[in-house]
């Protein structure tokens, strides 16, 4: 008989042939009320398997955090189920699980609009309420594909045809409707409860803009009622504080269809750019870095040489001139490695530190693009540091705390970071490699208690540490890297003189911190709602005049707060204060003075603050007293 090990420590012998679910039901009855999986030897199964060797064994309860993921995956096809009574000549493609939810992607002739989800909400809720079995078979390759082919499911058909023989494939068994997954689901749909339907948008077949344009219908699926309103509260709060509404309500940016992926920036999001370059540009300096440019059209055996081509080449614009090719720089690190190698370099001139607000093309697919979040051109706060080998610990170590502080004075206090070590495809020896990530393991075990380790997600030439911003919405967002290069320098003929006179190949360490410019501004938008900071704000205060007579002192105002280095403009309009101040709310203008008979008589100013506090005649002087504590 085999013997089951439990998370306690508890071993016993069991049956031959005996289920996850009756292992479940043995310990107790009220385990198996809540039980939706199993865990053999640490992988997920589904209750219906069979326990038929040794094993360490764990059962999945349903608010477990791997058992929400079971529910939000048996959730995914039930959405196939609802479709297909719906809407029978579907075709289904695939639903996997994502972060707090799921996803199906179909093929469908009908556009599929609000009203189509909440009418496939309804029939999703119907079927729950039968409480039906869902049902697993394991079947032979040929059968699954006989399965499909007999239904019509051209998109199973070819991912079966592609899975390797002697690879199990289950099949699952919705009533009427089959799907093939590899599991686990919930045995019964009265697991299923707390869900919504969020949204549809199109999603090439296998993301591949060659194939056809699939519907995908996202969704979302929570243990308890309360879980899942707070989740739909948290979507509705982000799609009100989505940068692209921000940015056309406060006039900072657009995109038109002539540049995609390109940002046309406004006078006021223009600003927010300049005021956070120049924080980066300061940050930058205080830490020892040179501030250098590099061109934006490189030939193309440069990226070649460095690894870029062949790793990104389908990323990379290009252009041709006099029988060469040249490409549209997407990094700016074979830039810098051109300028360190300009002059003689010796072990006295190390670590150097190079920075660069380089302005990169990359070719993303068009159905990627999304605002500032995922652009075709942007700027990113690249640096880097050349340096020896002995100086890589000290350097690493600053780079952790400096990009933590950074961070912190932006308003992100929540911060995890991952050590993500070699891929399959890199460059360099494994001793390289061996090396580099027990210098990165080493910088994180003395200063980031708590950092996780992502397997095969380091960058080709090196290894990476990865920081992951927590917006206010609990939004994750990776920022910074700091990566370890021993490979480029040397493809890139890179050296210093070292102590002993000898040409030795410098460590590289690539850093950014922001990342791309553009897309940490949208997420200070969404961040703060587009309430920014008062240093950020592009305009800090606005004077507004009640009458016409009131402008000239309005002007005098302005031109002392001009003075003391504040972003100050006026609203001279022949419209009603009221109307103004409402105008201003919207824009989220930190400050508002505001200039009638009793301001022109007393020589002093009322002042209302964007959270709607009031200050009703104060002089200048405090009022400028007071700005200058928040800056």
């Amino acid at each position: 008989m085999p013997k089951i090990r439990l998370p306690d420590g508890y071993e016993k012998e069991i049956p031959k042939n005996t289920t996850l679910y009756e292992v479940a039901k043995d310990i107790s009855n009220s385990l198996a009320k809540v039980a939706v999986a199993g865990k053999i030897n640490g992988k997920l199964k589904d209750l219906c398997v069979v326990v038929d060797s040794d094993c360490d064994l764990e059962i999945v309860k349903k608010n477990d955090i791997e058992g929400v993921d079971v529910v939000r995956h048996s959730f995914a096809h039930l959405v196939g189920h609802a479709i297909k009574q719906l809407y029978p000549e579907a075709k289904m493609a695939i639903g996997p699980v994502i972060k707090n939810g799921f996803y199906y992607d179909i093929d469908c002739d009908k556009p599929l609009s609000t009203e189509e989800l909440s009418l496939i909400e309804k029939k999703i809720k119907d079927l729950i309420k039968t409480n039906y079995e869902v049902v697993r078979k394991v079947v032979s390759q040929k059968e699954a594909l006989d399965v499909f082919i007999n239904r019509n499911e051209p998109y199973k058909q070819e991912i079966v045809r592609e899975i390797p023989d002697g690879e199990e494939i289950a099949l699952y068994f919705h009533q009427e409707y089959i799907d093939m997954c590899r599991g686990p689901h919930v045995p019964n749909t009265k697991f299923l409860k707390h869900f919504k339907l969020t949204k549809v948008s199109g999603a090439y077949w296998r993301g591949d803009s060659n194939n056809k344009m699939l519907q995908r219908i996202y969704g979302t699926a929570w243990d308890t009622k309360e879980q899942l309103n707070d989740y739909i509260q948290k979507i509705e709060d982000a799609e009100k504080r989505d940068h692209r509404k921000i940015g056309k309500q406060q006039d900072l940016f657009h995109f038109q269809e002539e540049a995609p992926g390109m940002v046309f920036w406004h006078h006021k999001g223009w600003t927010i750019y300049q005021l956070l370059k120049s924080y980066m540009r300061k940050i930058n300096s205080d830490s020892g870095y040179q501030e250098i440019n590099t061109p934006q059209i490189l030939d193309r055996t440069l990226w070649e040489k460095s690894g870029h081509w062949d790793k990104f080449g389908d990323m990379i614009f290009t252009t041709h001139s006099e029988k060469r090719d040249y490409a549209v720089k997407p990094m700016s690190c074979p830039g810098h490695l051109q300028v360190f190698n300009q002059g003689l370099k010796s072990y006295r001139d190390l670590p150097l530190k190079l920075c660069e607000f380089g302005l990169v093309h990359r070719n993303e697919p068009s159905g990627t693009l999304h605002g500032l979040m995922r652009a075709r051109q942007f700027v990113q706060d690249d640096a880097h540091i050349f340096c020896t080998e002995s100086q890589l610990q000290n350097e690493i170590t600053k780079l952790i705390k400096l990009t933590f502080k950074v961070y912190k004075e932006l308003g992100f206090e929540n911060i995890k970071v991952a050590f993500s070590t070699r891929p399959e495809k890199k460059v360099g020896s494994e001793n390289i490699w061996d090396k580099s990530e027990k210098i990165l393991e080493s910088s994180l075990k003395e200063n980031v208690p708590g950092y996780i380790t992502l397997p095969g997600e380091g960058a080709f030439y090196g290894p990476k540490i990865e920081f992951t911003l927590t917006d206010s919405l609990d939004r994750e967002w990776q920022c910074g890297t700091v990566q370890l290069d021993f490979s480029m320098p040397s493809a890139l003929s890179a050296y210093f003189i070292d102590e002993n006179g000898n040409k030795t190949t410098p460590v590289m360490v690539h850093r950014a911190i922001l990342g791309s410019m553009e897309r940490f501004i949208g997420i200070l938008l969404e961040h703060y709602g587009g309430k920014l900071p008062f240093w950020l704000c592009p305009e800090q205060i606005i004077i507004a005049n009640i009458a016409d007579k009131h402008a000239e002192f309005a002007k005098k105002v302005q031109k002392e707060l001009l003075g003391n280095n504040f972003r100050c403009y006026l609203d001279l309009r022949n419209e009603k204060i009221g109307y103004k101040i409402r105008e201003l709310i919207i824009a989220k203008v930190p400050y508002v003075v505001i200039i009638g008979d009793k301001e022109v008589s007393s020589g002093n100013i009322s002042v209302r603050e964007y959270d709607g506090t009031e200050h009703e005649l104060i002089s200048v002087d405090d009022f400028i007293t007071k700005l200058i504590s928040k800056k």
